[in-house]
């Protein structure tokens, strides 16, 4: 067996060149896209200042800042599952960040760091990451805005040129003492830095474009080195030590309970942050077009554990703690990454500023660095998150959550959070109204408002039993849950109601009927299932000798009664009260094959159906002796005032091959007779057949086909022809099902009344197939055979060729996803 080799160009003129049988496959050469340079450089400019912000604001090193910066961007944005999330330092782990070194010192903090990624990667190789999804997002957002407001309070004196103080508390308690004590030169660098946050992204016009391209932050905190360096105001400023100095992680000291709550403090609050973070990439990256196939969604398992490889790496030597960070993510996809090599770029520019930029990094002001991280503290606190708790209902869980994350500690808080959120739905599943009312007509109506459980039976037990005997009553659950308790009593009293002459249906919000649990009801087949002389799956009584066995027609009236008369009775009452008011004549074939209301998904007073042996359409005055179908044709037309006629052939059909097969001499049958007026069918294919053979193909016939499928030889009988997109019909039975069809439109169009009702613009025709086998519906392109007279008056597309008639296939309306 020879291997299949692709040869070019050069190979095709020289020969094949010889390719070794154990050649390694070719590697592929790295390649850096310019939109993630350029989205690198973005998110670079916004962690600089960012991380060395944070780093003040815990109360660490400065350098830890730029640390878990440039770790976050290299190893995480290696390993992690979220190509275009950017991991670094984040806001939300400030809080978590300086209580943990206030208790147990940095070194100590830097070795909880450490154990926080190494659980962080046993939980992503347990694959427990969507778990973390499941906690409300009323918690999440809460501790969010908790932790919003603890850094806003904290960096709020060091924007007044003050010292924060350890609690939220004891912040707002010396804030008075603060104001009466301002620094007006860290107050006007703050004020520069708050200004410019705010009304840089505000600019109008083409100027603010181009303007936002670079980083509000960066702005802002250059305005303020500038200021303080061209003033020379006295404040503080960055301070880097060498890094020869800097510290690493050391062995944990302190009590072992604490710190294991601290290891699953920063575990939960940087895996529940970064989780979630990717989740929304993944939407944001989604609304770009064609990005979300290029990038690939978030594998969060793998997210999980490539935040805890970060975090062990950056605990080791010596940063703070490591998350998604939403500002600079957002950031690196409104940019235009691609892939995650820009979050690693970004990390190899944070050390590059970190070895070479020490100089420029040290002319920061400090109280410029703590209005950037106040900002964002209070943009933690999101009016949008806000009126979404509010709108579902959550504003107690929210507002729970962010006081006890303020007073109390994040972990403390998110415990307290998801506790009233358990509290708060196990009201909704007790809590359930029931009312009841009678209307003018006498009707007693119930309804239930919330979930139908146990606790709420001696109350429904009360409304039902109110009811009188003989009346009719609804009842309305409004709720998607009821246990067996309820469900129990309510079935009891309906059987009891009905026994004693009343009546009663039970609803869903809105009026739809519900039926019974698929477990107590009689027959648990699908919709489609009873077409097909079906048995149902519930076990069936054994047959019994003393009697005959019912007849299949009469097993199935019997099914019917019992199974699908109960659910259908209130529609066909209306129909009945009504009347038919059908807006289709559909006239079809008598095959048993041919389910009409299946195929054109419809139901009871949809169609007006007539079946006749090879759905034929006799012309007026033809000496059938049966006026069946002119008469279903007029009584549609002129009395059911139908807005449309379709006339539908189908595959394999017996009385087209009748009429191909049968000789027209002997004993005329009533089926013979019959099919006399399918004898003009048979003519016009034979004339177009002809056409066909006369006419040789020519380079304008390739018109008749698409591009996606050219003329082959099969195609020489297709000129004027009625034909299948896309195909050449089978045989040549299926050839007169086809033509069939046409014809039969143009002896509509001789009956008067049809001809009265296309003139004024009121009525459509329409010709479809039906490929039985395939389980395909085609319809004649609109158009075809529309033309008064048809193809003897219309005009012809090519010299000597009667227009074409082309069944299209109709695709589905809601492509199933595999």
């Amino acid at each position: 067996m020879s291997a299949c080799v692709p040869t070019s160009a050069a190979d095709s003129a020289h020969g094949p060149r010889p390719q070794q049988p154990h050649a390694p496959p070719p590697r592929k050469k790295f390649r850096i896209a310019g939109a993630d340079v350029s989205a690198s450089i973005a998110v670079f400019l916004i962690a600089l200042p960012l991380s060395l912000g944070i780093a003040l604001a815990t109360g660490a090193p400065l350098q830890a800042g730029l640390v878990a910066a440039a770790v976050g961007g290299l190893v995480a944005g290696r390993f992690g599952g979220a190509p275009l999330q950017v991991s670094g330092p984040a806001a939300g782990l400030t809080v978590v960040t300086a209580d943990l070194i206030q208790r147990y010192g940095w070194r100590t903090t830097c070795a909880i760091t450490v154990l926080a990624g190494l659980a962080q990667i046993g939980l992503g190789c347990l694959r427990v990451a969507r778990t973390a999804l499941a906690v409300s997002p009323a918690v999440v957002h809460g501790m969010l805005a908790g932790i919003g407001v603890t850094i806003a309070a904290a960096q709020l004196h060091i924007v007044l040129g003050g010292t924060p103080q350890s609690s939220v508390t004891a912040n707002l308690g010396a804030l008075p003492a603060q104001l009466a004590d301002l620094h007006p030169a860290a107050l006007s660098v703050s004020a520069l830095t708050l200004g410019v946050l705010v009304l840089w992204p505000r600019i109008p016009g083409r100027a603010g474009r181009a303007a936002r391209a670079v980083p509000a932050p960066l702005v802002a905190v250059t305005a303020a080195t500038a200021l303080s360096g061209l003033a020379a105001l006295t404040v503080a400023k960055v301070d880097l030590p060498s890094w020869r100095t800097h510290a690493l992680a050391g062995l944990p000291e302190g009590p072992a309970l604490g710190l294991v709550a601290a290891v699953l403090t920063v575990t939960l609050v940087c895996g529940v942050q970064s989780l979630l973070g990717a989740v929304a990439i993944d939407k944001l990256t989604a609304k770009r077009t064609g990005a979300e196939e290029l990038v690939g969604r978030s594998d969060l398992d793998r997210e999980l554990r490539g935040q805890g490889m970060a975090n062990m790496v950056s605990g080791a030597l010596g940063g703070l703690p490591i998350a998604g960070v939403a500002v600079r993510s957002v950031a690196n996809v409104r940019a235009g990454a691609v892939s995650r090599n820009s979050s690693m770029l970004h990390g190899v520019w944070v050390v590059a500023a970190s070895l070479l930029l020490v100089p420029v990094l040290e002319m920061i002001p400090l109280a410029s660095l703590a209005a950037l991280v106040m900002v964002v503290g209070a943009q933690m606190v999101s009016i949008n998150h806000i009126r979404t708790v509010t709108r579902h209902r959550e504003v107690l869980v929210y507002a729970a959550t962010t006081l006890a994350v303020v007073f109390l500690g994040v972990l403390e808080g998110v415990a307290m959070g998801v506790a009233v959120a358990v509290a708060v739905a196990l009201h909704r599943l007790a809590r359930t109204r029931i009312t009841c009312e009678e209307d003018s007509e006498g009707v007693h109506h119930v309804h239930v408002r919330g979930q139908l459980t146990f606790l709420a039976v001696p109350r429904l037990s009360r409304c039902l039993h109110h009811i009188p005997q003989r009346a009719h009553a609804v009842v309305e659950l409004d709720g998607s849950f009821m246990d067996h308790a309820a469900y129990e009593s309510l079935h009891s009293w309906l059987d009891a109601h009905a026994a004693q002459g009343g009546s009663a249906e039970v609803t869903g919000r809105g009026g739809q009927r519900i039926t019974e649990p698929a477990a107590t009801a009689h027959c648990g087949c699908r919709p489609w299932t009873p077409w097909r002389n079906h048995q149902c799956d519930t076990p069936q009584e054994p047959p019994r000798t003393d009697r005959p066995e019912q007849h299949q027609l009469a097993k199935g009236i019997s099914a019917f009664q019992q199974n699908t008369a109960p659910r259908v009775r209130g529609e066909l009452a209306r129909l009945a009260r009504e009347g038919q008011r059908p807006a289709q004549l559909f006239l079809t074939c008598a095959d048993s094959r041919v389910v009409t209301s299946m195929i054109t998904s419809s139901g009871p007073g949809d169609l007006f159906v007539v079946r006749n042996v090879g759905n034929l359409v006799p012309l007026p005055g033809a000496e059938s002796g049966d006026d069946s179908v002119a008469a279903a044709i007029e009584y549609a037309v002129d009395v059911l005032k139908v807005k449309s006629i379709t006339v539908c052939g189908h595959s394999g059909c017996g009385a087209m091959q009748a009429l191909l097969n049968t000789p027209p001499t002997g004993a005329q049958t009533p089926l013979k007779r019959w099919l006399r007026h399918g004898l003009p069918s048979l003519e016009r294919m034979a004339e177009q057949t002809a056409e066909a053979t006369d006419h040789p193909l020519g380079p304008a016939d390739q018109t008749l086909r698409t591009a996606d499928h050219p003329l082959d030889a099969a195609d020489q009988t297709l000129r004027g022809m009625p034909r299948l997109a896309g195909r050449a019909p089978a045989d040549a039975v299926e050839q007169l099902c086809l033509t069939n069809v046409v014809q039969q439109l143009e002896h509509l169009r001789a009956h008067e009344a049809v001809a009265r009702r296309l003139a004024e613009g009121s009525l459509e025709l329409h010709g479809m197939y039906f490929h039985v086998g395939e389980a395909q519906a085609y319809l004649l392109a609109e158009g075809v055979a529309e033309e008064e007279g048809g193809r003897e008056a219309g005009e012809t597309t090519r010299a000597g060729q009667a227009p074409d008639e082309v069944f299209s296939q109709v695709p589905p309306a809601h492509p199933v996803e595999v």
